[in-house]
């Protein structure tokens, strides 16, 4: 029987954080955001997400767009183009975008747990409209 690995956070520095969780802070900080800024449990939750999606191996690409969404969501537009450039943020922008049509897609779930984390820039909230029931 093949039991799902789960996230590790680490334990007083005996145990290292688990793959899954260094690679998304490896993600946010190619994208400027510092991984401090993100808490540990939005950390964990979009872990899960991921694996739901791709399976327990996801591939490193999986991460790094999970942390663009949620990065962009953190820092705001302005901080997220300057350090990241025009056409990222546009791109970035245009999945929040069909993330909030559809709902239910993977990034959706990201901006929503940004959102109920109460980690979202409220330029961000005022841009998209967001909120949530």
């Amino acid at each position: 029987m093949k039991f799902p690995r789960g996230s590790s956070l680490g334990f007083f520095g005996v145990f290292g954080r688990s793959a899954d969780l260094r690679q998304l802070d490896d993600a946010f900080r190619a994208l400027d955001v510092h991984p401090k800024t993100v808490p540990e449990a939005v950390k964990l939750a979009m872990s899960r997400f991921i694996k739901e999606v791709s399976g327990d191996e996801p591939p490193p690409e999986a991460f790094r767009r999970a942390a663009e969404i949620v990065g962009y969501c953190v820092i705001g537009a302005n901080p997220f183009a300057g350090e990241n450039g025009e056409a990222l943020t546009t791109d970035v922008e245009r999945r929040i975008e069909q993330a909030l049509l559809s709902g239910t897609s993977l990034d959706a779930q990201f901006v929503l747990l940004a959102l109920h984390a109460k980690i979202v820039q409220p330029s961000v909230v005022d841009a998209f409209d967001l909120q949530s029931e």
